[in-house]
């Protein structure tokens, strides 16, 4: 069975490129969805959890440091797998959002084969 997908980040093209980098990585989602930011996030969140959130950093009104910790508030969101995906790559940023919650972290840009390494775990 397909797992459920969001993508967070404000840049539109970027999540078009997540989406595609996604399905050449041959992981399959199923009705994948896009947020532009954590707020608007944790909003589809409040209909329903879905399994796999890739989420970027930097973003207006709710980046994903803000986002991983509201979201692992959520009781419907406790076993939700939350990966970062950012150009940030100082240790400690990457520490403190593993330390807030998040499952993982995935450095732009990216390749479908880090995709399958970091995502493949939590397929089952």
């Amino acid at each position: 069975m397909a797992k459920s997908l969001m993508i967070i980040d404000d840049s539109a093209t970027m999540r078009k490129i997540i989406m595609r980098t996604m399905r050449m990585s041959g992981l399959e989602f199923d009705q994948p969805q896009e947020a532009g930011n954590g707020k608007e996030a944790l909003e589809k969140l409040s209909n329903g959890p879905v399994d796999i959130v890739l989420c970027d950093i930097n973003m207006p009104e709710m980046n994903g440091m803000e986002f991983v910790k509201k979201a692992r508030e959520m009781s419907s969101c406790a076993d939700t797998k939350i990966i970062m995906v950012s150009t940030e790559s100082a240790q400690d940023l990457i520490d403190s959002v593993i330390a807030d919650g998040a499952n993982g972290f995935i450095n732009k840009p990216f390749t479908p084969e880090k995709f399958q390494e970091k995502l493949s775990p939590f397929m089952n």
